[in-house]
């Protein structure tokens, strides 16, 4: 009786499980057999997934009291994204993967689809496509929304537009949303600079720039003239000196800037392809203050002090793309030597085979890259394109499947879905500490910024 009874209860749970495992998905599955939730909790998470709109992982992890793994995140959200796919019959979308041109994002915003019928239906058009006919791109959180639609053929068809409809997560979408009011803010403050300023490509040549500087702008450089420094940063000349060397360092495809103080003239060099040039006649020295002084306050950097290297950021709006200067500013023996380095986020998106004309030296790279183990260098003298060079292969490895690290020293530029870990010293986080903890963390593919001593290369290799 007892061994019947316990052979019928043991039938039942594998019965039982077989019908769960039935019941939840793979990705359910795989939490329950590592031990991470039981069965009745994932049946609990469920419902009050479907019950709240929040995330199955927000749940669990709350539920359970434990965090789960970025891998497991990163799984369930693949999942996720097939299951809306195969459920709207439509392709999904992941920022994380393809990142979203926010300024053409906000462009569409501001003048096809409004922000109010955006934040009515969950929507937001993120491209333009020039075909036959030509279309634009829609995120959707519901693709089903018979009234979304509605709204986005009557807005589309009186351009002659088409509609193409892709499938995105509830948090993906919020997480656009608030990069549309951050680029929104940034595009507010450049239409009133420019309402005040001349636009860049109007601006005259440096010689009538100069020309019309105030004849009074003083040559002195002791702190009895910071406030004379401040005005004179703010004359509109001065604003368009500034601004025709940022524009004409941009249209040239320059890395770095040098503005260098001499005994009697101001200087202007631009480092193109790993060489200094000259980038326009000497200017007079009488606008060094000002000029040094319109670059500090741009950086937010302390006009008075000019004693001490100081280190600032600028960004700038150019040709409808975010463009930050990195900005540092050193005392010399003529006053201060400010130096900017560009860090244009579009080189990043730029293939290998846009950076390697070579067919068999891209092969070979690519094979390098590709490869699970080794280490590569990647060398070259100042503004050569090293981290450019590197961005752009870690942009072919990176896919979901993929888990990037780098160490950086500064962090240049902005690559997402990967961990970007900036180097501060003074808390005893260095290259080599940090690619010990790199070790800890399941890595794929390491990037370091640097390699400058032993203790790091002895880590790295």
């Amino acid at each position: 009786m007892s061994s019947l009874s316990t052979s019928n209860l043991t039938a039942s749970k594998r019965n039982r499980a077989v019908a769960l495992r039935n019941y939840f998905s793979p990705f359910g599955n795989k939490l329950i057999e590592a031990g991470y939730a039981g069965p009745d909790q994932m049946k609990q998470a469920l419902v009050e997934t479907r019950k709240t709109g929040r995330p199955l992982t927000d749940v669990l992890q709350v539920m359970t009291g434990e965090p789960l793994s970025p891998d497991l995140i990163r799984q369930y959200k693949k999942h996720h994204l097939f299951e809306l796919k195969i459920l709207y019959g439509v392709d999904s979308i992941d920022p994380e993967v393809s990142p979203v041109a926010d300024l053409q994002m906000a462009e569409l915003i501001n003048s096809l689809i409004s922000f109010d019928i955006c934040r009515r239906h969950k929507i937001l058009p993120l491209s333009r496509h020039e075909g036959d006919p030509p279309s634009v791109l829609v995120a959707m959180v519901d693709p089903d929304n018979l009234a979304a639609q509605d709204d986005l053929n009557r807005i589309l068809r009186a351009r002659n537009l088409d509609l193409r409809r892709m499938v995105i997560t509830q948090e993906d979408y919020d997480s656009l949303l608030e990069q549309y009011h951050e680029i929104q803010q940034e595009l507010d403050v450049e239409k009133e600079r420019i309402s005040k300023e001349e636009a860049l490509n109007k601006m005259g040549d440096l010689t009538d720039i100069v020309g019309n500087l105030d004849a009074n702008i003083s040559e002195e450089e002791d702190e009895s003239h910071d406030a004379l420094d401040a005005n004179d940063a703010g004359q509109a000349p001065v604003i368009n000196l500034v601004n025709k060397i940022l524009a004409k360092a941009l249209q040239e495809g320059t890395s770095d800037i040098h503005v260098e103080p001499q005994e009697e003239t101001l200087g202007v060099r631009f480092r193109k392809d790993g060489v200094l040039q000259q980038a326009f006649d000497p200017l007079p020295r009488k606008v060094t203050a000002a000029v040094v002084a319109r670059f500090k306050i741009m950086a937010d950097l302390d006009i008075a002090e000019r004693r001490l290297p100081q280190d600032g950021k600028i960004r700038r709006i150019y040709q409808g793309r975010k463009v930050d200067f990195r900005v540092n500013t050193l005392p010399s023996r003529y006053g201060e030597k400010v130096c900017l380095r560009i860090l244009d986020n579009s080189a990043t998106q730029l293939g290998l085979d846009k950076r390697i004309t070579n067919q068999e030296t891209l092969d070979i790279v690519r094979d390098l890259a590709s490869r699970p183990f080794g280490l590569f260098l990647v060398t070259g003298p100042t503004g050569s394109g090293k981290s450019t060079s590197l961005y752009s292969v870690l942009a072919e490895r990176n896919n979901p499947g993929v888990n990037i690290s780098t160490a950086e020293d500064p962090i240049e530029y902005s690559l997402p879905g990967i961990t970007q870990v900036q180097v501060i010293r003074e808390k005893g986080m260095n290259f080599a500490s940090i690619l010990r903890a790199f070790m800890r963390q399941d890595p794929d593919v390491i990037l370091v910024g640097e390699t400058r001593d032993v203790e790091t290369a002895k880590t790295a290799i």
